[in-house]
C-alpha cells in the first residue's frame, strides 16, 4: 500500500482549505472544482530510495480559460504548499503539479455557414419584399427570382440552427394567392400578417449569440486580473437567464473597470484634475486622471467621455430591476472597449 496515494483525497482537501484560508482564489478553484489525482511519476534510488509523485488536476474548460495566463504560477504555488504536507510522508517527494482542461466529448457552439447577421438581413429583406409586392410596390415578375434565391438561403440558415421556417411561401405567386383570396383584403392586414409571421423569428435570431467573432484584438491584455474578469463576464453573459444574473454581469463589469483603473493609475504620475485623490475603487476618477495625463487636450475629450460612459452604463445596469440580455451585452461590450482603449494607450498593444 502507498500511504500517499491512499491519502489523495485528504491531501487535496487539505491543500484546498489552506488556500481558501489564505484567500488565494485561483488555487482554491483548481483544487475544489477540478478532478485531482496524485500519481507516482518516478523513483530515485539515492539514500535508500525516494518515491516521486505528481499532482494532476483537470479543471472545467471555463475555469481553465479564465486562469490560463496564471497556470504556471498556480502550479508552482500548489507545489510549494504540497511540499509542506509531503514532509510527513517518509521518502516521498512532490516533483510536479499539472493543471489541464477537462476533455470534452463535443464541440461547444457552432460556426454557421450563414452568419446571424446575414440571416437577419435576409429575413428583413424578405419581409420588406413581401410587403412591397402585396401593397402596390414591386412587380412579382421582376423580383420573384430574387425572392426564391433568398428563400433558399433563409431556409438553410434556419435549418442549421434547428429553427422552423414560418414562411410557407417559397414563391411570390403563392403569396399572391394568399392575399388575393379575400383573407387579407387591405394593405394594413397584409402588413400585420407578415409582421406576425416574421417578427418573432427576427427577435429570436437577434437574441442568439454569434459564434463567429472578429475582435480587433484576440490576445489578452496581460493584466491578469482584468483578463480573468473579462473571461468571467463572457461566461456569465452566455449563461444568464434572469434579471439578477444580468445585473451580476453589470456588477462584474464595474469590478473589471476598477481593476483596470488600478492597473494603469499612478497617483504620482496621474494627478486628478479635481485635486481630489481617487479612492481605490473610484474607477471613474482614476481612469479620467490616467487618460488626461497620457493624452491631454480637448481633442481627446471623446476618449475620456467614452470611458466614463462605460462605467456609468455598468453602474446603471447593476441597479436596474429590469436588466435583460441586451443591456447586459451592451455593458459587456462597453467594458471590453474601455479595457482595450486603456491597453492601447498604455502601449500594451504596440507592435514589436
Amino acid at each position: 500500500m502507498d500511504p500517499v496515494i491512499d491519502d489523495t483525497r485528504r491531501i487535496i482537501a487539505t491543500l484546498a482549505n489552506l488556500f481558501r484560508r489564505e484567500k488565494l482564489a485561483a488555487e482554491f478553484q483548481v483544487l475544489s472544482q477540478g478532478t485531482c489525482s496524485i500519481e507516482v511519476s518516478g523513483y530515485d534510488n539515492w539514500d535508500g530510495g525516494t518515491t516521486i509523485y505528481g499532482i494532476y488536476c483537470r479543471v472545467p474548460l471555463e475555469l481553465y480559460s479564465n486562469i490560463e495566463l496564471e497556470i504556471k504560477g498556480i502550479e508552482q504555488s500548489i507545489k510549494n504548499k504540497a511540499e509542506t504536507l509531503f514532509r510527513s510522508y517518509s521518502q516521498s517527494w512532490i516533483d510536479e503539479v499539472v493543471v489541464s482542461p477537462e476533455l470534452t466529448e463535443d464541440i461547444q457552439g457552432k460556426a454557421y455557414r450563414t452568419t446571424h447577421e446575414d440571416l437577419l438581413n435576409n429575413l428583413e429583406l424578405q419581409k420588406s419584399l413581401m410587403v412591397s409586392v402585396s401593397t402596390g410596390g414591386a412587380r412579382i415578375q421582376s423580383v420573384n427570382t430574387e425572392y426564391q434565391a433568398r428563400y433558399s438561403e433563409i431556409a438553410e440558415g434556419l435549418r442549421e440552427r434547428n429553427l422552423d421556417n414560418p414562411n410557407p411561401f417559397s414563391d411570390l405567386w403563392q403569396w399572391y394567392g394568399k392575399w388575393s383570396d379575400g383573407a387579407l383584403p387591405t394593405y394594413q392586414s397584409r402588413r400585420e400578417y407578415l409582421g406576425k409571421m416574421f417578427d418573432p423569428l427576427i427577435e429570436t435570431v437577434k437574441g442568439m449569440k454569434s459564434q463567429i467573432i472578429n475582435p480587433v484584438f484576440d490576445d489578452p491584455t496581460g493584466w491578469v486580473r482584468v483578463d480573468r474578469s473579462m473571461g468571467e463576464i463572457k461566461l456569465r453573459l452566455a449563461q444568464a437567464t434572469t434579471e439578477e444574473q444580468y445585473q451580476g454581469v453589470g456588477l462584474l463589469a464595474r469590478e473589471t473597470l476598477i481593476s483596470v483603473a488600478q492597473a494603469v493609475y499612478d497617483p504620482d504620475l496621474h494627478p486628478s484634475k479635481e485635486d481630489i485623490s481617487p479612492s481605490k475603487t473610484d474607477a471613474k476618477r482614476m481612469i479620467d486622471a490616467y487618460i488626461s495625463a497620457m493624452i491631454p487636450g480637448k481633442s481627446n475629450e471623446n476618449i475620456r467621455r467614452h470611458a466614463r460612459a462605460s462605467l456609468d452604463l455598468a453602474n446603471d445596469l447593476t441597479h436596474r430591476r429590469t436588466a435583460d440580455f441586451r443591456l447586459a451585452a451592451l455593458c459587456a461590450e462597453a467594458t471590453n472597449a474601455v479595457v482595450n482603449v486603456l491597453s492601447v494607450i498604455s502601449g500594451r498593444r504596440d507592435r514589436d
